[in-house]
Parts: structure tokens; sequence; C-alpha cells
């Protein structure tokens, strides 16, 4: 009975009641899943993937909130979750991260041995990144090295190797969650400057929604060269048409750095990956 009435603690400790870090950490992937098989996916491997999404962001919001726990009581907007608030203890924290990382892993085993070579690079990736705000300004440099390691392991998965046009999509992705997470820490950035956590929100200061906006037009200028290295149709350009109609209208909901539109404007970031992935996959014949 204990376990069943802490169970609804778990999953908010998961971020299970919060599918859009699933999502965003998702949609790279699946772009790499169908440009290294060419639209031609095997189920299995789009099973594998798409759980361990799952698992290892569940893993790495355990990770964070037990490394954040003695910051998050100090921020309105984290101070009741399950860690900070004390209804679920560290020890049970960590038991729980290390179950979904070796659930997430027991999928990996499935792969081949370069996949599995990549995953535990993956796994230090997700152990680090909620300690970089601690020591550099650049924790979403972090989050955007951890989320975008599964495109080498897709291509890996795939493939059995991982060639130039893999990295270079790699390198394309890590800058997407550093604009994201930027307008995310953009909503806390008064409260972590109290605390003394740092962020790239807190680094770029006043030239925030310039530098976002720069960060955006160099993610699609390399989202272009992407469709060109990788042939896609057509009408994936339009898709990259829509996604910069989407970057616009993020800039201005951002422009008065209001903690609720930065909010909105970081969650827009999924019809984002959506349109990039629609582009993709339309780009194969069916």
């Amino acid at each position: 009975m204990q376990i069943r009435e802490r169970l609804p603690q778990y999953v908010y400790l998961m971020r299970l009641d919060k599918p859009i870090g699933v999502l965003l950490l998702l949609w790279p992937t699946l772009w790499a899943l169908w440009l290294a098989s060419h639209g031609r996916l095997d189920s299995q491997i789009l099973l594998i993937f798409v759980t361990g999404v799952v698992l290892m962001r569940s893993a790495g919001c355990v990770v964070n909130d037990f490394a954040d726990r003695h910051f998050d009581g100090h921020v309105k907007r984290t101070r009741e979750r399950p860690l900070a608030s004390g209804r679920v203890k560290p020890v049970e924290a960590l038991v729980l991260a290390a179950l979904l990382a070796l659930t997430a892993f027991a999928g990996v085993l499935l792969c081949n041995a370069l996949t599995i070579k990549l995953a535990f690079i993956g796994a230090a990736l997700t152990i680090i990144y909620p300690l970089m705000k601690r020591y550099t300004h650049l924790p979403q440099f972090g989050l955007g090295l951890a989320f975008s390691w599964g495109v080498p392991m897709a291509f890996a998965a795939v493939t059995g190797s991982v060639g130039n046009a893999a990295w270079f999509l790699f390198l394309t992705c890590l800058i997407w969650p550093v604009i994201y997470d930027t307008m995310y820490a953009m909503v806390d950035r008064e409260d972590d400057r109290k605390i003394g956590v740092k962020s790239t929100a807190i680094l770029f200061d006043e030239m925030d929604t310039f530098i976002i906006g720069l960060l955006q037009m160099l993610f699609v200028v390399l989202l272009v060269i992407m469709g060109l290295m990788f042939r896609l149709h057509f009408i994936y350009y339009l898709a990259l048409a829509a996604v910069g109609v989407l970057f616009i209208y993020q800039q201005w909901l951002i422009k008065s750095r209001d903690p609720q539109a930065c909010f909105r404007a970081f969650k827009n970031n999924n019809w984002v990956g959506l349109l990039i992935f629609l582009g993709i996959f339309l780009s194969y014949p069916q």
C-alpha cells in the first residue's frame, strides 16, 4: 500500500505529468532515425528508441531534482517538487533513477555494439548536465549534448556507423536545446540569481532575446544545409519556412521577458520539432 500511495510522487518526480520534455527529446531522435533509414525504419528499433527516450528523460529528471534538491525549495516554481518538499527521500530517487537507466540500457542491448558503446556516453551526459549549473553558465549546452546524443545512437543502430552527415546533424540539433532552454531559464532567472544557479539566461542578460534570435537563424540555416546533404523533398523546406514563422512568434513572446510568456515560447518549440519531423517524413515515399 505504501508503494501504491507513493507512485504519484514518483510520476511527478519523473515529470510524466509534463510530457513536453519527452517530446523535445524525442523529435531529434526521430529525425535521425528517419534520415538514417531513408524512411524505411525497422519497427523494433523505433520501439527501442521511443521507449529509451521516455525512460532516460525520466531518469534525467530524477537526477536533476536530486542534484537540485537543496535549491528547488527556494524557487517558487519548483518548491513543491517531491524531493524539494520531502515527499520523496533522496535514496528513493537514486534507486528510481538507476532502475530507469537500467531498463533503458536493457533495450539498447538489443542493438549493435557501437550503439551500446554510445549509450554509455549518453548516460554520462545525463549525469553531468545537472551539475553544470553549479560551475558554468552553460548548462543549456550540456542539455544540448544530452538531448542530441540520440542522433549518433540512431545512426549507429540503423546503419552500424556514424558518418560525417550524422555528426553534422548532431551539431545542428545541439543548438536547438540551447534556444528553448534559455527561454525556460528566463522564467526562473531572478530566483536563480538569488540562489547562485547559473544559466545562459543569466550569462546573456540583456542580450538574451538577440542571441536567441541569432541561434534560431543559425539553426534554420544548418537545417537547410542538412536538407541538401540528405536530398530531402521540397516539402521539407516548406516545413522550415513554417519553423521560421514559429521562431518569429517566439521572439514576440519573449520580447517583454515576462516569465509566463517565456514559458509559452519554450513549449511552442514542440511544434518546431513536429514540423521538422513532418518535413523529413514526407520527403520519403510511403
